[in-house]
């Protein structure tokens, strides 16, 4: 008798489809799992033993063979447990198999048969219910699996009463959906920051367009400050941007209140992040801090101090919004749609130009260090800003713009922004993505702005990549114009075009 379990394996953000086989044959007594199991797959028989022992089920003397069909795809994971128990319940006609064949079932069994929490529910559950299936999984997921929709989920705390469900004599209520529960989150306020008018424009800037933003200063400047503060600033998730957010973070196990998130991610990994981490990959390949940063910022300190392969991997995906990890067996591709914000001191030592506190190599200690950042990295920054030790004179200053008030800016200039890319049926919203006939058609200069800024394309030797950045820039600093005076500006102005030239250099030098 075989019995027929549904299940996943994930590829990336993509869910696989995967059949579990179970059969009980005459023969040696053996329990044996093919279908290019790992390491976790190859112990769950340990596991399932266990926790049907901890239920007073005891396997049959028999042959037992479980196969993962389609044999040539991996299996990852200790989600397997259950539908390997459960298979192994139907062949023994503990419960009926009948009962399973439009479930997809997910879930880990400890040896006394309660069920763990897996990575992965949300997108498994977005795959049962595309293809009408209902889904069985760890009571602790209930509340994530909750948000793909109308979805029969069974979201059990152990595995005699997921039994007992089945066979009719417990009912089990449906999940609730939840969200994180981010209340307690404090995000540093704007007006903490003392002076650094310059830079907290250009941060609006960036927020209000999606740009990516590069602040050069001495420590203690503020840099990674005003940086924390691009939370606070930026609009919320939209529930399909949540969506796809709380995918990438289900994969990683990065969902522990098994809750949709409901804030745009803020990553800001440390400098001796390695490749694998800051892309994607591993032994288990798992989503990098880009893709973890999917629909938010990815924050940079001390940029030069990045190994130098590291920083050049980021080149592709701020182009492509996606990060790529190659594999001898295939490629696997995650989401990486983030806003990047780097920060970086002038020289080592961070002092240069200051008689006082500069050190005795500069300024070759500069270069050198500068040199650290490439060209092609540096081109695709949107904004290169100065940020400048702060005077005592500022310390003392009054309050300034809190983030309420530049977010309710930034919030009204995306509206804008929305409404436009709406009208050209194009699949995003901010001036950052636009491209091709769209960015034609909405980067229309007056007369001065056009001379300005094709004089300073000649003189700066601004490459083409460079050319067009600073039309989506000019187009960002003209919408949140138009929030200021309430009146619609469809050219962009020389004003413009000055101001973001001024956020844009050839060199750090």
């Amino acid at each position: 008798m075989v019995a027929r379990i549904n299940t996943v394996a994930f590829q990336g953000i993509d869910v696989q489809p995967v059949d579990v086989q179970v059969q009980i044959s005459n023969g040696l007594p053996a329990f044996t799992i093919v279908g290019l199991p790992d390491k976790a797959v190859a112990e769950s028989k340990e596991r399932v033993r266990a926790a049907l022992h901890a239920l007073g089920i005891a396997l049959p003397p028999k042959r037992l063979t479980v196969n993962m069909a389609p044999a040539d795809l991996a299996k990852e994971g200790s989600h397997f447990d259950l539908p390997i128990a459960l298979g192994l319940l139907a062949a023994m006609e503990v419960i009926p198999k009948e009962d399973l064949e439009r479930c997809v079932v997910l879930g880990e069994l400890s040896l006394d048969a309660s069920i763990r929490a897996v990575t992965g529910i949300l997108p498994a559950a977005m795959h049962a219910a595309s293809n009408d299936n209902s889904l069985i999984c760890p009571f602790d997921c209930g509340g994530e699996a909750a948000w793909a929709g109308d979805l029969d989920i069974l979201a059990a705390g152990d595995l005699l009463q997921l039994i007992n469900h089945i066979k009719g004599t417990q009912v089990m209520n449906r999940p609730e959906a939840r969200l994180q529960d981010a209340d307690g989150r404090i995000l540093p306020d704007l007006s903490s920051v003392k002076g650094q008018e310059s830079a907290k424009r250009a941060l609006e800037i960036a927020a209000a367009g999606g740009h990516n933003l590069l602040m050069i200063g001495p420590p203690g400047s503020g840099k990674s400050m005003l940086a924390s503060c691009m939370s606070g600033i930026l609009p919320p998730l939209s529930p399909r941007e949540a969506l796809e957010v709380s995918m990438i973070h289900s994969l990683a196990g990065s969902l522990p209140d098994g809750g949709l998130l409901k804030h745009r991610p803020f990553r800001d990994p440390h400098h001796s992040a390695s490749l694998p981490a800051l892309i994607g990959g591993g032994q288990r390949v798992k989503p990098g801090e880009i893709s973890l940063a999917h629909n938010g910022v990815l924050f940079l300190d001390e940029l030069p101090e990045f190994a130098r392969g590291t920083l050049e991997s980021l080149r592709q995906p701020l182009e492509t919004k996606e990060a790529l990890v190659s594999r001898v067996n295939g490629h696997v591709r995650f989401p990486a749609n983030f806003q990047l914000i780097a920060a970086m001191n002038p020289c080592r030592c961070g002092h240069l130009g200051d008689p006082d506190l500069e050190c005795t190599k500069a300024p070759r200690c500069a270069g050198d260090y500068q040199a650290k950042i490439s060209g092609p990295m540096l081109d695709r920054m949107d904004l290169q800003v100065d940020v400048p030790a702060v005077e005592v004179a500022d310390l003392k200053a009054a309050t300034g713009e809190s983030s309420a008030d530049v977010a309710a800016r930034v919030a009204a200039a995306r509206e804008i922004q929305a409404k436009r890319y709406a009208a050209h049926n194009v699949p995003y919203s901010i001036n950052a993505k636009a491209e091709g006939d769209v960015l034609a058609n909405i980067g229309i200069f007056d007369d001065n702005a056009q001379e300005l800024l094709e004089k300073s394309m000649q003189s700066t030797k601004l490459s083409a990549r460079g050319y067009y950045r600073i039309i989506r820039v000019a187009r960002t600093i003209a919408d949140l114009e138009s929030v200021k005076t309430g009146q619609t500006i469809e050219k962009i102005g020389k004003i413009h075009v000055a101001e973001a030239l001024s956020y844009r250099r050839t060199s750090l030098s």
